[in-house]
């Protein structure tokens, strides 16, 4: 059975606006985490001057497929496959994996020597604090079902990005208090 989410139907559309922007010189997309699939299906029909490459853990491949997408195996706790890309685009992966396992997306993103472009999609805290009260109870929710995941702070993010060669280019609002980060190199 084909996976869905309803939260990546709702949030391609402001999405797609920003990447259409911010990839129109890049060649080749690395999606790390593409969890249903919905989003590289949406966007590569979109953005045709780009290779969408979606990858996700072993487990999640099969529903990737169904979208129509050939996904390659990516976790960001083992070897990384060999990737040519000139851009990265994660979407709500930051507050599922632990600190430890964003760090280690973050390492494994800067050891791509050919990205520019890194784009992370998703919910963030600001100064340490909750943008809303929805955030608050979606971060309460995750710590309880996983006490290692949760919404991370931005500015933590921002310092990873640059202990890894990134620096923050677009802060971008979305609906439904998310955040499109886009980083450069």
């Amino acid at each position: 059975m084909k996976p869905f989410s309803e939260a990546s139907e709702r949030n391609r559309t402001p999405i797609l606006a920003v990447l259409e922007r911010v990839l129109a010189d890049r060649k080749k997309v690395l999606e790390i985490g593409s969890g249903t699939g919905q989003h590289a299906a949406c966007f590569a029909p979109e953005l045709p001057h780009l290779v969408w490459q979606s990858s996700d853990v072993a487990e999640n491949l099969p529903g990737i497929r169904e979208w129509g997408s050939a996904p390659i195996e990516l976790d960001v706790d083992g070897e990384w496959p060999v990737i040519d890309a000139d851009a990265v685009f994660s979407a709500n992966t930051c507050h599922i994996m632990s600190w430890p396992q964003v760090e280690r997306m973050f390492a494994g993103i800067g050891r791509i020597a050919s990205v520019r472009t890194v784009c992370i999609y998703g919910p963030f805290n600001y100064g340490g604090r909750h943008t809303a009260e929805s955030n608050a109870r979606f971060d309460a929710m995750l710590r309880g079902r996983d006490p290692a995941s949760g919404l991370r702070d931005f500015e933590a993010i921002v310092d990873l990005a640059a202990k890894n060669g990134l620096t923050l280019q677009e802060d971008n609002p979305m609906p439904a208090n998310n955040r499109l980060l886009v980083f450069a190199r």
